[in-house]
């Protein structure tokens, strides 16, 4: 069960708190999106794997969270001779902070919506009595 918007707004948050709010990433996928925002350039899974001490593949599918939130993008890059391998960076921190604006637009455009809803449908009950 969510927890009530009453006792959430009563808590103090950090900004990490919007990764899992918005994304619901585990601290590993925060860990590797920060690891992200400071690197220079785009990193393998190995070299993420071992900034983050954790084996590669649970590197790899916290990345594919990353990617399904759009918090992190891929490049293939050729390697030698006819292979190629995949780098990551994290998108554009401000990209990502205005795709959370419009989520939670969104957000409270539904919840306005609800509330309305609540109040005909309650509004009625009390009226007919």
């Amino acid at each position: 069960m969510p927890e009530p918007i009453r006792t959430m707004l009563s808590e103090e948050f950090e900004c990490d708190y919007l990764l899992e709010c918005f994304h619901d990433l585990t601290d590993l996928d925060r860990a590797c999106f920060e690891r992200l925002v400071e690197t220079d350039e785009p990193v393998t899974v190995d070299e993420l794997a071992a900034q983050v001490e954790r084996e590669r593949t649970t590197v790899y599918r916290s990345l594919q969270r990353l990617l399904d939130a759009d918090l992190v993008v891929q490049e293939q890059v050729s390697g030698e001779g006819s292979g190629y391998h995949h780098v990551y960076d994290a998108a554009d921190p401000d990209d990502v902070a205005d795709q959370m604006q419009r989520e939670l637009n969104d957000y409270y455009a539904m919840m306005g919506q609800l509330i309305s809803d609540f109040r005909r449908k309650f509004g009625e009950r009390v009226e007919d009595d």
